[in-house]
């Protein structure tokens, strides 16, 4: 039975502990996508964690879907990650780059592109962008065309490229949430009648494609894919996710770095996957629709059931940044506040204050 604080070695990524941090969009970049000298220090501040997973970056122009989010998709994006990535492994961590597609998730006035979003099909998500002009229903987007997909496809290789050399120890696919590749998975918001429509199999022809590319630009050693099953997230509804998540997992690269789990009350669909995917998961566990944010006492029971090999922490690394040391004594923990979560300044972003703590060993409830 592996603890929290054992190393874990996975691919091209050795964990000093199985703790991750969870991509979480905190939106600090820049107008043009740049990462900034304060996401440097806020990712540094939590480079205790075995691995922190970046928020979601775009691959290109058409994938931003927020407004102050980064991307990975020129030069001076990706120079601008290096000071982040070296303020990390100064700290003795690992951090890898999630790209993220928004998909038909975003509003033209939320960046400075003010692109029309694409999708798989011209079908708005039900919900609200929310912009400066306030909420405003999600547009419709447009249908890609194959030349988008093939691009698409591309785009996401050459973003990886940039991760490596902007000295990022790998990238995450997100291929859940709602966002673009989730969007091709499912029947409710892909009606395409091409090889990317229709069929569980064409359905995941995207997802598997941008897998392919990724592993053979950087190595799927430095490759993770992240999935949220049943996750009704961004107006998402799956019909057949029994068939399709295992027909995913089956056609996945044996030798990718990790799959990273969202789990959304859905048990079956975890022990399933854990089942049928051989390699290292990434658990982010909410067992029920009342679970709240990952605690390091949920974390140790999900290791203890061989449930996943890490485990992942989204708001409470967000208010702790030294969250490992906190959980080796048992806390307290702060509490993250919401109104700080998006947009601003160092407030709720690189001030939640951290303890002074002297050594002490693990509680055995977390061994």
């Amino acid at each position: 039975m592996a603890s929290l604080y054992s190393p874990l070695t996975t691919g091209a990524l050795a964990l000093q502990n199985r703790f991750v941090m969870a991509p979480m969009s905190r939106n600090r970049a820049t107008a043009d996508g740049l990462a900034t000298a304060l996401m440097a220090q806020y990712y540094a501040q939590r480079a205790s964690a075995g691995l922190m997973i970046s928020e979601g970056i775009q691959p290109s122009i058409t994938g931003q879907g927020f407004a102050q989010s980064p991307g990975l998709h020129n030069q001076q994006q990706a120079d601008s990650w290096r000071p982040v990535t070296a303020a990390v492994h100064r700290q003795g961590g690992r951090i890898v780059a999630q790209l993220m597609h928004a998909g038909r998730i975003g509003h033209p006035s939320l960046y400075a592109s003010a692109h029309q979003s694409l999708a798989p099909s011209a079908i708005a998500a039900n919900g609200l962008a929310y912009t400066a002009a306030g909420p405003q229903p999600y547009p419709v987007p447009r249908a890609m065309t194959g030349a988008d997909i093939r691009q698409c496809i591309d785009d996401f290789a050459i973003a990886a490229r940039f991760a490596i050399e902007a000295g990022f120890d790998g990238v995450e696919i997100h291929a859940g949430n709602g966002f673009l590749l989730h969007q091709f998975m499912t029947q409710h918001c892909n009606q395409r009648t091409d090889q990317y429509g229709g069929s569980v199999q064409n359905r995941l022809r995207l997802t598997l494609e941008v897998v392919a590319a990724v592993a053979d630009a950087i190595g799927a050693h430095r490759t993770g894919v992240r999935l949220s099953p049943q996750n009704p997230y961004n107006d998402m509804q799956e019909a057949d996710a029994t068939t399709l998540y295992p027909a995913l997992c089956r056609q996945l690269p044996a030798d990718l770095a990790y799959l990273h789990l969202m789990e959304a009350a859905n048990r079956d669909m975890t022990l399933l996957i854990r089942q049928l995917w051989q390699g290292c998961l990434i658990l982010n566990p909410h067992h029920s629709a009342q679970s709240g944010p990952v605690t390091p006492q949920i974390a140790a029971e999900v290791l203890q059931q061989d449930l996943a090999d890490a485990v992942a922490f989204g708001a409470l690394f967000l208010a702790n940044p030294d969250l490992v040391a906190r959980s080796r004594r048992g806390g307290p923990y702060n509490q993250p506040d919401p109104s700080f979560f998006y947009g601003g300044d160092a407030t709720g972003y690189t001030d939640y204050p951290t303890l002074q703590l002297s050594p002490r060993a693990e509680p055995e409830s977390l061994s």
